[in-house]
This record gives structure tokens, sequence and C-alpha cells, in this order.
């Protein structure tokens, strides 16, 4: 779709590193909202605005890209917990689906006068604190360099 800012954020790779991963079905890339550098957003490379819409082929091959982008993100950042959240609502409206896929630390809880959970994601995404572009671009290279082959 061409109004659609995934759709042009897959085409044009524009969050910071680039593409991660890329299957048949997905695509992976850094968050560039205020989630944190080391979250992984997971998306259909076709618009998609609702997971009931998505074909067997890509939500067998979804399973296997979660669990590869949890299980990178913890190798590169020893969390406590990685949340794997989906997000599609932009200003109220349905919008492309995507999975956030967050470390969570100890230290990032602190930082957050210990909220944990959705309240820990609202109040990063209140504070609005993107990631610092070389930071996330430097984290995308290493999850490119240690994803599963």
């Amino acid at each position: 779709m061409s109004d659609c800012g995934t759709c042009k954020s897959i085409a044009l790779e524009t969050a910071y590193g680039g593409c991660i991963h890329r299957t048949e079905h997905w695509f992976v890339d850094h968050c560039i909202g205020p989630l944190g550098v080391g979250t992984l957003i997971i998306k259909p490379n076709r618009h998609v605005v609702h997971v009931s819409d998505l074909q067997a082929a890509e939500a067998v091959e979804l399973g296997v890209v979660l669990q590869q982008a949890a299980a990178v993100v913890t190798a590169l950042e020893r969390p406590e917990q990685v949340y794997v959240t989906l997000w599609s609502h932009m200003h109220a409206v349905p919008g492309h689906i995507h999975f956030v896929v967050q470390p969570v630390t100890r230290a990032r809880m602190d930082e957050h006068e210990g909220r944990h959970g959705v309240r820990l994601q609202v109040e990063m995404f209140d504070r609005r604190i993107s990631p610092d572009p070389a930071e996330a671009a430097a984290f995308a290279d290493r999850a490119r360099e240690a994803w599963p082959s």
C-alpha cells in the first residue's frame, strides 16, 4: 500500500541498520520508536491488518521468526524477560500489523520507576525517547550476525 508507513519502511529499509532478517513472509528490523536499543520489529512482507488475515504459510513461519528473534535478543542483551507484543494502531486506526520483540532488563525497569509489562511500554512511549540511531544500527549489525542460519 502506497500510504502505509510500514510497507514503505520494508521497501526502503528505513529502520536503523536496515534489514536484519527476511524470510518469504516476514521482515525483521530494529525498532525506531521509543522502546529502546535491542527492540526488534517483525512485520509481514505484505500488507496485513489483522492476525486473522494471515495466510497459513505466514502463520506457520511467524512462530519460527518470533522464536529466533527472541533468541537473538536474549543472546545479545541477557534480559530478565523478552516481551513479544502485537502493535497495529496508528492514530486509533488499525494498520499494518507488527510484532515487537523487546528485551527487558532490571536496569530498564529501574529507569522507569520499576514499571514492567504494558506499563513499562506505555511509560517509554510517554517519554518519547527514541534510541540513538548509531547504537540501534550497531545492535542491528550484531543481531544480523547472531541470527540462526
